[in-house]
């Protein structure tokens, strides 16, 4: 009996540990769960249990997978505000700056052509395309020059410089700076007065000119002209001129003054070439004189500057222009006439082949010439 109520004994207070060890556990998971819910720390009773010997019925926040950011609240750092300006700064006036918007300008430069006629190609080499032709005195609207002289055609196209020259006049409108503009503005300007003085001179000239109309020296001049003979496409015949009509015909180029009237009278005596040809033919061929050949190597008929790039080089080279005109002479006696290439379109298939308009443009400057003298 006695052994039995102490069992019991036993028995109640296992019961008793039991229910305790429940209601603390209970109570510290309770405790955790709320302190994690609104941020703050668990009593300080259960600190240090949570730290060292957690119980494995507490719950936390891994073990039930819940992020941790659902429950905190975000922390919000306030934004630094700049330091304010003293006073006496900020009332200072700002000044308003007038903003002024100035047109841009561009120089398209315009230039005369010189030659008789001027291929205009598609690319700036002498090989390339012939787009089209344009005659003397035709003006080119030009945007650019190249390093090797071919002058970029706004239309399209490139033309070599050496056969146009460059007109004095401002250009029309692209974009450049306001102060490139005043600097073509003012070079513009001057320019134009000295055109002006040299209208002056042009006009004094002119009129000393026509006083000495008046001499008898004129008369001989008209009698002379009843010699000329209409040109005609026959290479070998008789053109009539002198040297002095022969120098009005150059007047105004730059094949004046380099005593060519000899020389082109020379093989028309000693060979039958018509002079009127063989001026037409130097007039074409070197742009009036202006050519990179007559200037550099006095050829005036671009006489073997083959075709390609070693054009230049190839050329013939002479000590004088005259030499030249000899040259042509002989070569157009030996080469041409003598094995029947006696009229212009015959001399024009073999002497230019790649021109189709090469004859024509020859018989255009005969004619020319001659109505200047007629």
């Amino acid at each position: 009996m006695t052994r039995t109520i102490q069992w019991n004994v036993v028995a109640y207070m296992i019961c008793a540990l039991f229910v305790t060890t429940v209601i603390l556990s209970f109570t510290f998971t309770n405790a955790l769960w709320n302190s994690q819910i609104a941020g703050l720390s668990a009593p300080h009773w259960l600190q240090n249990k949570a730290v060292s010997s957690p119980s494995s019925l507490s719950l936390t926040t891994e073990a039930m997978h819940i992020p941790k950011s659902l429950f905190q609240p975000a922390t919000v750092i306030p934004k630094a505000s700049a330091p304010e300006a003293p006073e006496q700064i900020r009332n200072i006036p700002v000044p308003s700056v007038p903003v002024t918007v100035v047109p841009m300008v561009n120089l398209i430069h315009t230039y005369k052509v010189t030659a008789f006629y001027l291929n205009v190609r598609s690319m700036p080499d002498a090989s390339s395309t012939i787009m089209t032709q344009v005659k003397q005195g035709e003006l080119l609207k030009v945007v650019s020059v190249t390093e090797s002289g071919w002058l970029s055609l706004q239309d399209g196209g490139y033309v070599h410089g050496g056969y146009a020259e460059k007109v004095p006049q401002l250009s029309e409108s692209i974009s450049v700076t306001p102060a490139v503009a005043a600097k073509e503005v003012k070079a513009a300007k001057v320019e134009v007065s000295t055109a002006s003085v040299i209208h002056q001179t042009v006009k004094k000239v002119n009129a000393t000119t026509a006083a000495m109309d008046n001499l008898p020296i004129k008369k001989k001049l008209v009698t002379s002209l009843e010699t000329l003979a209409k040109p005609t496409s026959k290479v070998m015949s008789d053109s009539g001129l002198n040297k002095e009509q022969i120098a009005t015909i150059f007047k105004g180029t730059k094949l004046a003054g380099h005593g060519l009237e000899a020389a082109v009278l020379a093989i028309e005596d000693k060979y039958g070439i018509n002079a009127f040809f063989t001026i037409a033919v130097m007039k074409l061929e070197s742009g009036n004189g202006s050519s990179r050949l007559a200037q550099t190597k006095n050829n005036l008929f671009g006489l073997n500057a083959v075709t390609g790039k070693n054009a230049y080089k190839k050329a013939f080279s002479f000590a004088t222009k005259g030499e030249s005109v000899r040259k042509f002479g002989q070569l157009l006696s030996a080469n041409y006439v003598e094995r029947g290439y006696t009229t212009i379109e015959k001399v024009a298939k073999k002497y230019c082949p790649a021109n189709g308009r090469w004859a024509g443009h020859v018989r255009s400057i005969m004619r020319s010439d001659f109505l200047k003298l007629a």
